[in-house]
């Protein structure tokens, strides 16, 4: 088994619980496009439930495998512009990228430094945050055979503090993993299983030390076939979250959600949204 990274840790359980839910968002659309010289274009808009407006953006990827150099240009209709080179040739298994964004009236914001560095039996990243020198988070992870073990923290330059601090344990073999990590004051476990070529079921629960308070959640997926997936997940709070995932025709691809909440079925509190992907 190949080295894991720390946030790779639940990857599976996390990709069930998170991916292809299309309620935060009522409306989203994205076109991906590569063009002739090798960069790939995407233009995304979406409604915003915060201003009850569209939030719109281009995105513009140049890559050359050759040297290893990956530049991402990102400009959204509130005038932000994003800039992000990434290096992943400086030295066997180093990655390096600078992420800045800022808009025309201000100087750079969210000035960024990611490192990560991949060996065979280990990942270790490292993140600054520039522009405001204070900041800084780092883990790392170690794999041997099924078994992942990670720490991570956080540390503020100028307090001399922790800002954040975790430690996780992983165990994955085919289709089957259980993870369980400790995040502050709070324990996270997970776990996850491939039932059959169509079905993925999983489960995680959360506890605090501190307020010793739990939570628990339950999450499936079912290929209806090979264009088309339905998944559902639901917590102990009673709200019940729905997606429905098909492909129109090749490179078109429909998402239907829904967040419903069985403890208030008769309030407004429901959430719906779709969304519509491109690709050329």
């Amino acid at each position: 088994m190949s080295a894991v990274a720390y946030a790779d840790i639940a990857k599976n359980v996390n990709g069930l619980f998170g991916r292809d839910f299309f309620h935060g968002t009522p409306t989203a659309v994205d076109v991906k496009t590569v063009a002739p010289n090798g960069v790939e274009f995407t233009a995304k808009a979406k409604t915003s439930a915060k201003t009850a407006g569209l939030d719109t953006s281009v995105d513009a990827k140049f890559s050359d495998k050759a040297t290893g150099l990956t530049i991402n240009q990102t400009v959204s209709n509130s005038s932000n512009l994003s800039t992000k080179v990434e290096l992943a040739n400086l030295a066997p298994g180093l990655k390096v990228d600078l992420t800045t964004g800022f808009t025309p009236s201000t100087y750079p914001q969210g000035v960024k430094l990611n490192l990560n560095f991949v060996q065979p039996v280990f990942i270790a990243k490292g993140f600054f945050d520039l522009s405001k020198n204070t900041t800084f988070v780092g883990d790392v992870a170690f794999t041997k055979n099924a078994y992942t073990l990670g720490a991570q923290v956080g540390y503020d330059v100028n307090n001399g503090t922790l800002t954040k601090y975790g430690t996780g344990l992983g165990y994955t073999t085919n289709g089957f993993s259980l993870a369980t990590s400790l995040e502050g004051s709070s324990v996270v476990a997970s776990i996850y299983q491939k039932a059959s070529p169509t079905l993925e079921v999983g489960a995680k629960t959360v506890y605090n030390l501190t307020s010793r308070a739990s939570s628990a959640q339950f999450a499936t997926k079912y290929d209806l076939d090979a264009t088309s997936s339905v998944k559902a997940k639901i917590a102990d709070n009673g709200v019940l979250d729905l997606g429905y995932k098909q492909e129109i025709k090749p490179n078109v691809t429909l998402g239907l959600g829904a967040s419903l909440n069985a403890l208030k079925l008769e309030e407004p509190v429901h959430k719906f949204g779709w969304s519509l992907s491109f690709s050329v």
